[in-house]
């Protein structure tokens, strides 16, 4: 061993020193994550007059709360130059000039009043085959807001516009993309 009288007391004292820094680091840790006051009232409160809570809403007022948009006074005010700007979500997986070739989805030349599910040449999916009628300003409307929801078993994965200006402008744009562009509502 060692000649040093006061090895003891250093050994004593590092370990002392030890345990004082667990204490104070558990002390510290519980503040920092276990605070006990709480505050007064929420930093950002939310004022909702007369709401209802949704489970007690019936489903007309639902359906009142989320108003469908307008397709004739969202295309009011669309600009074609800002859809096609939108449209370049759309070239991932589609053509959009006159006569190209079908990709993952079909070419989009000419889509609004095309039938539904009826461009020559693309394989569409059952859920799509299905669908009755042609692609109206309202039902692209719809299909572009969530594909999914409006024909539950497409084959398009995109999750939808939900930005209404945007969708408006896109919309606009693709009734361009025609020899014959459809009259608008």
């Amino acid at each position: 061993m060692s000649n040093d009288p006061l090895l003891v007391n250093k050994i004593f004292g590092a370990v002392l020193a030890a345990a004082w820094s667990l204490v104070i680091a558990g002390f510290g840790g519980a503040l920092l994550y276990n605070p006990e006051e709480s505050l007064p009232e929420n930093a950002y409160p939310i004022v909702v007059e007369n709401a209802v809570p949704a489970e007690q809403a019936a489903p007309e007022q639902a359906a009142a709360r989320t108003p469908e948009p307008d397709i004739a006074s969202l295309l009011a005010s669309a600009d074609a130059e800002e859809g096609a700007k939108v449209a370049r979500k759309c070239s991932a997986c589609h053509t959009l000039d006159k006569g190209g070739p079908n990709r993952v989805g079909p070419n989009l030349w000419d889509v609004v009043d095309r039938p539904m599910g009826g461009h020559e040449g693309y394989s569409y999916s059952t859920a799509m085959k299905g669908e009755e009628g042609k692609w109206t300003y309202e039902k692209l409307n719809h299909f572009l807001m969530s594909p999914r929801d409006f024909v539950p078993g497409t084959k398009m994965t995109f999750a939808g516009i939900k930005d209404d200006k945007d969708r408006a402008d896109l919309i606009a744009y693709l009734r361009t993309l025609s020899d014959n562009p459809a009259p608008l509502p």
